[in-house]
């Protein structure tokens, strides 16, 4: 039996109080008011209310041993990426290699994999492997039901999902970016609980007006705390904190405690702010987290202070993981799995012959997962045939389908900024085939037959010098330290910029421009898609 002493806060009794836990059996036995005040106070644990663990491109047990160091205890963990990979032996992939660590992972079945029918991936998950996980304690919700046209249609397959998730009292998380009016009404009424998606703060309150959870995104690409924070303090028990996705640079640095100081800094109050970065997600979920209550799970934090949260030690289940930023969890070696059978490509695969009148332009737009789209006229190239053109900052963008061999689709895409070289990644959410931009046709083949060559990673490319972060689990995640592969990937991101880039992060931007779900105009391995029309369109007009 342990005992700890600190200024508790009590997320369910809005008080701060000097007390003593009593632990044993990595419960909270018992909690005994105190007489005076701590220098520390202990808090509950933060959890992340939607995530990618497969983002950080860290398997689970190493995305633990970073995550704890913040105050990160649990996390509501989406697997769908390397279930589009894998299916649900991926699934079962994350659980396992989540059990290895002392943390709590909960993960939801895959809703949508893949994503579309205009796409490939390397595996689909249908209704009764989504009711078969839905029978596992590990499973806790459907994941994010993207086609949400789907759903508004009320699309068989997808109802029969739902169903599934919500005769088992297991909630069903949302995906629905700018979705508005009748049509978000239809789709909440199906059973939608949450949307981590928003981007706009009309957009959230009409979200939260329908009884729908919202989950305040800060993660590598889309960041939209400054727009909805306010909601926070309006609708304190509407609203939790999500990453969605996190890349290793960035996990490094920090977590949910950095929108936690972020939130308190803006002068709202303490108790909405944890409430949202622990209790709602618990709740919502049902997670066997504990909120510092009588005969919880013993997970907490120690705090030296409120203000910036200089996290001085992470518990969970009574066990201490991380002391002083410093993780305690010991490494472990993660199994290799892999699906990609794809072969190199050649020149002539990304030559884009000239037609008469204008083209469709993607348009990124940075910390956004969102595009817009332009027609431009096309740069003409030798021989009849399109070229990149810098100066005007319009790049050729390529997808290869890495599960079989095929031609890749090659387009157009404005804001990269690249001047020179290209960059790869077979991180391209959902399907995750191969993505790449480039400022010529030699750089961009480079970069894309360097990562077939060794099935997964990411690849700077300029004058046939190569910079490879090798990523064989799934072609989405390292199996070396975690603090290594941050440091490899700012180096990658490092040499981005230096080629011109000047997105925040150019490499979590790129991999979001072949996911047909979100809009306005992707590429898929099949071709240029609009996602405002749902259907695919030509290159040129």
């Amino acid at each position: 039996m342990e005992k700890i002493s600190g200024n508790i806060v009590d997320l369910i009794g809005f008080r701060i109080y000097p007390g003593t836990l009593v632990i044993s059996g990595g419960r909270i036995k018992d909690i005994i008011p105190g007489k005076r005040k701590y220098r520390e106070f202990i808090l509950p644990g933060f959890v992340d209310a939607h995530i990618h663990i497969e983002s950080s491109m860290l398997p689970p047990a190493e995305f633990a041993r970073l995550a704890v160091a913040h105050g990160t205890v649990a996390t509501v963990s989406d697997p769908h990426e390397i279930g589009n990979v894998l299916g649900v032996a991926g699934v079962e992939y994350m659980i396992r290699e989540g059990k290895r660590v002392p943390f709590k992972f909960y993960f939801g079945a895959p809703s949508c994999v893949p994503a579309t029918s205009f796409e490939t991936s390397g595996s689909e998950i249908i209704p009764g492997d989504v009711d078969r996980l839905m029978k596992r304690a590990e499973i806790k919700y459907l994941s994010e039901v993207m086609n949400y046209p789907g759903v508004i249609a009320r699309d068989k397959d997808f109802m029969a999902k739902i169903k599934s998730s919500l005769d088992k009292g297991k909630p069903v998380d949302g995906h629905a970016p700018g979705l508005r009016g009748g049509l978000l009404k239809k789709y909440a009424s199906a059973g939608i609980s949450t949307d981590h998606e928003s981007f706009e703060y009309k957009e959230g309150l009409e979200k939260i007006k329908l009884g729908m959870k919202l989950i305040i995104r800060e993660g590598s690409a889309a960041k939209n705390f400054e727009a909805l924070i306010p909601l926070l303090d309006l609708y304190p028990d509407s609203c939790m904190f999500g990453s969605d996705d996190k890349h290793p640079d960035d996990l490094a640095r920090g977590h949910i405690n950095l929108l936690v100081e972020r939130a308190l800094k803006k002068g709202i109050n303490v108790f909405k702010v944890l409430r949202a970065a622990s209790l709602n997600p618990v709740k919502h979920y049902k997670l066997a987290v504990g909120l510092l209550q009588k005969n919880d799970p013993a997970d907490f934090i120690i705090t030296a202070n409120l203000d910036d949260l200089n996290i001085l030690a992470t518990v969970i289940d009574g066990q201490q993981v991380a002391a002083k930023g410093k993780s305690l969890i010991p490494a472990k070696k993660a199994a290799l799995v892999n699906k990609f059978a794809a072969l190199q490509i050649t020149l002539k695969d990304l030559a884009v012959r000239q037609k008469t009148g204008k083209m469709r332009v993607m348009a990124a737009l940075d910390k956004q997962l969102v595009t817009g789209k332009l027609t431009v006229k096309p740069a003409a190239g030798l021989n009849g045939f399109v070229a990149a053109d810098p100066l005007r900052d319009i790049l050729k963008i390529a997808v290869v389908n890495r599960y079989k061999k095929a031609l890749p689709s090659v387009g157009f895409i404005k804001n990269f900024g690249l001047k020179k070289g290209a960059i790869a990644s077979s991180v391209a959410h959902d399907s995750h085939n191969v993505v790449a931009v480039g400022a010529n046709d030699e750089d961009l083949l480079l970069s894309i037959n360097s990562i077939l060559g060794i099935k997964g990673g990411l690849s700077v490319v300029y004058k046939n010098k190569v910079t490879l972060l090798e990523l064989p689990i799934g072609g989405l995640m390292s199996g070396r330290d975690g603090y290594e592969v941050a440091r490899k990937y700012e180096e990658l991101d490092r040499l981005a910029k230096k080629l011109g880039s000047r997105l925040t992060s150019p490499f979590m931007t790129l991999s979001f421009m072949a996911l047909p779900v979100i809009p306005s105009l992707k590429i898929t391995d099949k071709g240029l898609f609009d996602v405002d029309k749902f259907r695919p369109v030509d290159l040129f007009i």
